[in-house]
């Protein structure tokens, strides 16, 4: 059986990773005992997410005509995710996301958009898919636009945390935010659905404020939890647009999320849905 479709409007960045023993306090210089660059971008995480676990992606972004675009969208096209979609401007960078992870799995991130902030509202058109999905790192007028469009499950990453207006809040079937965002969200509209993420603890899925659904994440070694949330997200939004029960379409976030913090890297530690399925049989 063919799987969901959805649109992810996101977006696309070359993340430069330094592995260390521990992340730095500040004003400390450490040195890395590695360094990767690797494909990443809330927006192609997730993208290369839902495609990896079964369903036809079509990914909204824009990236900088230089080397950086290029490797960047290599774990886009490797999923077989449709690039129609994706804008490439002379003007700006590929954007970059900075990232030092320690041995323990924790990291810290700072984002330069580039390119990503030329995503505008006529780009997130975003008809005709059984989901939308789409995060906070581009700008607000195209994250509204993908939420005015969309015609199946409308769904909002939102990370990183900022101020998101109230009407677009209103649009979205399901919210997916950790504690941060959450009180940067205050007191707006959660949607119908909201996916509380607590890291090791797991995630809550809210009704109208009230707990329709609780799930623990599979124990697993932390290795590297950049892309965790990315996808939970991802698998909590094709679960549901599968036609699961929301009991287990949070488990099944709950899993990808383990499996994704249990390998480096961020889009190399997605998994298919056969791994999924895999850990919660074992």
């Amino acid at each position: 059986m063919a799987g969901p479709s959805v649109i992810v409007v996101g977006s696309c960045n070359l993340d430069l990773v330094a592995f260390c023993e521990r992340l730095p306090r500040p004003g400390e210089t450490l040195t890395a005992s590695d360094f990767e660059r690797v494909p990443g971008g809330k927006g192609a995480n997730q993208a290369v997410a839902a495609a990896r676990l079964g369903a036809y992606v079509r990914f909204v972004g824009c990236i900088g005509n230089d080397e950086h675009g290029r490797l960047a969208t290599a774990g886009l096209e490797e999923a077989g995710v449709d690039l129609s979609g994706l804008r490439r401007v002379d003007d700006e960078p590929t954007g970059l996301a900075l990232i030092v992870v320690s041995e323990g799995g924790d990291n810290q991130i700072v984002v330069v958009p580039g390119a990503n902030r030329r995503l505008d509202a006529a780009d997130a058109d975003a008809t005709g898919a059984d989901a939308v999905l789409t995060q906070l790192e581009i700008p607000l007028e195209a994250v509204a636009r993908a939420t005015e469009t969309s015609t199946g499950l409308t769904a909002l990453n939102a990370a990183p945390a900022r101020d998101v207006p109230p009407e677009t809040l209103a649009r979205c079937d399901l919210i997916v935010a950790n504690s941060f965002e959450l009180d940067a969200l205050g007191s707006s509209p959660l949607g119908p659905l909201f996916a509380l993420t607590l890291g090791a603890d797991g995630a809550l899925l809210l009704e109208g404020g009230e707990e329709v659904a609780r799930a623990t994440p599979p124990s697993v070694t932390a290795v590297d939890g950049t892309a965790a949330g990315d996808a939970f997200t991802a698998c909590l939004v094709v679960s549901l647009a599968e036609g699961r029960p929301r009991d287990e379409a949070l488990e099944r976030a709950c899993a990808a999320g383990a499996i994704a913090a249990s390998r480096p890297g961020a889009q190399p530690s997605l998994p298919t849905a056969a791994e999924v399925d895999a850990i919660l049989a074992a």
